[in-house]
């Protein structure tokens, strides 16, 4: 095991094929400061410098909550006026950004709450898996914040605007039905089963081509962010990427062999 993290409130470790990110602030929800949302790019950073590693899956300290949110308590000093809240902004743009864009699958394994910040986080990871026990909510209203721009981006990804509306306008708790029915998550298992249905979806996504994934998000994100102008020299170079990997190649051989195809990301 692997372990990573430039600071003590997350821990990031690997373990065989999967890239673990735990956010380590169980006494307050798993609220997130802003030295934590300064902290994730490099985590990330790292994560993707490892080859071995095939997803990355990002939960909360003890299994009970993914995470409150943003730390409150913190913006008197970081968001004390427009100066500082941009700067904290900017934070988030970045954290959010590092995650959406790494090359490798990110999985938000959610349990119990999962709001504000930490629901931006989430929606961030290319799949969210909920045990049954998650609650959903943006709260801005009830604070009287702007949400941020690149967090109503990433709702908009998910959900209708109809939706996203109403969950800013209201601030209401959403339940794990709620959520899923909406889109807000692909998938719903009890608590207990948690652990187990993430660590199969990783072992699934491990047994396929890298390169083939990796390309796949790159041209999925680049035709849903610009569905009226996408960069078809981008679509291109991700496609040819993989027609030109010893991965193609093995996966011929193995078809033709029948027998599992074994990928090296090359």
């Amino acid at each position: 095991m692997i372990e990573y993290s430039p600071i003590k409130t997350i821990t990031s470790f690997q373990q065989k094929s999967v890239g673990h990110i735990i956010i380590q602030r169980r006494e307050i929800k798993n609220a997130i400061s802003q030295e934590m949302w300064e902290a994730f790019p490099q985590i990330i950073a790292k994560l993707n410098e490892i080859p071995e590693i095939r997803s990355i899956v990002i939960s909360g300290q003890g299994g009970e909550n993914f995470s409150a949110g943003a730390d409150i308590s913190e913006f008197s000093v970081v968001r004390a006026d427009i100066k500082t809240a941009q700067h904290y902004e900017d934070l988030n743009v970045k954290a959010f950004a590092a995650i959406a864009h790494s090359p490798k699958p990110t999985i938000a394994k959610i349990a119990g709450i999962c709001m504000g910040g930490g629901l931006a986080l989430a929606l961030a990871c290319d799949i969210r898996i909920a045990a049954d026990n998650a609650i959903f909510a943006l709260p801005p209203a009830k604070l009287g914040l702007a949400y941020p721009i690149e967090g109503i981006r990433q709702l908009l990804a998910v959900i209708p605007p109809s939706m996203a509306k109403e969950m800013i306008f209201t601030a209401k708790r959403l339940n794990v039905l709620d959520a899923s029915r909406n889109g807000l998550i692909n998938q719903v298992t009890t608590l207990d089963q948690l652990d187990e249905t993430v660590l199969d979806l990783c072992n699934t996504i491990a047994q396929n081509a890298p390169l083939t994934i990796s390309a796949s998000k790159q041209m999925i994100d680049e035709l849903h962010n610009n569905p009226e102008n996408p960069d078809l020299n981008k679509l291109q170079n991700w496609s040819d990427v993989c027609f030109n990997s010893q991965d193609y190649k093995e996966g011929q051989t193995a078809f033709l062999e029948k027998r599992k195809p074994v990928f090296k990301g090359k």
